[in-house]
């Protein structure tokens, strides 16, 4: 057996969706280095434009698609673009996601909604209408950006814990109904990873000293560092060739040993 030929993602067509940057522009590349084709989603023209520049700059032939992951008709438009100029979608990693740090008691019920709808509930709709084309096709692999906070809870994100626990279920639930067809479902559950979205939590204060929160993070992970974007690439790709094939239903969490570690002694 060839173990690295099981690695490949040579000719799969891959969806990430909201892979103009950060986390997802990371996974689209390594799967593009694996050898897959790549897809990703905008709702904007300004960040289609960067996006595109950020992959010709990678040297990716990137394929992008204006869509609103919450709205059904855009992904059923999204999908069928993607089957008729790259074939039927083989991967599918929903990342698209918003956190709105805010306290339960001061947030607004629209404001609730709107995390859950963009964090849950679309990627449920964007695997509903990816799943036939696996079926059909007799395999497939669906990878969810879950996170710690679907194990956790912390202050000021409700909202965005009650999505992400809802996230693990779900990976979970189409696990269970999928299995059968040949469709692994798995989670990737990332720690707290350097990204423009996390740059004000990492900000050197006037004095000179770390962000409390910065502080916080760094004596909560047994790695003592933040992750990079780069450390979620070689899960992705696993999860999402054939080395993974009889590995469903879970969430792989990439998180420098958190949740692993109740903390130092004060």
């Amino acid at each position: 057996m060839d173990i690295m030929k099981q690695f490949s993602l040579e000719g799969k067509v891959a969806l990430v969706t909201g892979a103009a940057y950060g986390i997802g522009f990371a996974i689209a590349e390594a799967y593009a280095a694996a050898g897959a084709k790549i897809a990703f989603n905008c709702r904007g023209e300004h960040h289609m434009e960067a996006a595109m520049a950020a992959y010709h700059e990678k040297g990716i032939d990137a394929h992008g698609y204006y869509a609103d992951v919450t709205n059904e008709e855009d992904v059923i438009k999204l999908v069928a673009d993607i089957e008729r100029d790259l074939g039927t979608i083989d991967i599918l990693v929903n990342n698209a996601g918003i956190i709105k740090r805010i306290p339960m008691l001061e947030m607004e019920a629209k404001d609730f909604r709107q995390v859950i709808d963009i964090d849950l509930v679309a990627p449920y709709i964007v695997a509903k209408h990816v799943i036939p084309g696996m079926i059909k096709k007799g395999h497939g692999k669906i990878i969810n950006i879950c996170s710690m906070m679907s194990e956790l809870g912390r202050e000021t994100v409700s909202a965005y814990a009650a999505a992400k626990g809802g996230l693990k279920m779900l990976t979970r639930n189409i696990c269970s109904e999928y299995g059968e067809y040949n469709i692994q479902c798995n989670g990737i559950g990332p720690g707290y990873i350097a990204t423009p979205q996390t740059a004000p939590l990492r900000e050197i204060q006037p004095d000179g000293s770390r962000h409390p929160f910065d502080q916080f993070i760094i004596s909560k992970t047994p790695a003592a560092r933040w992750g990079e974007a780069e450390d979620l690439m070689g899960p992705a790709v696993f999860l999402a060739s054939d080395a993974s094939n009889f590995v469903n239903g879970h969430v792989l969490y990439v998180d420098g040993g958190i949740l692993a570690y109740i903390g130092k002694q004060p």
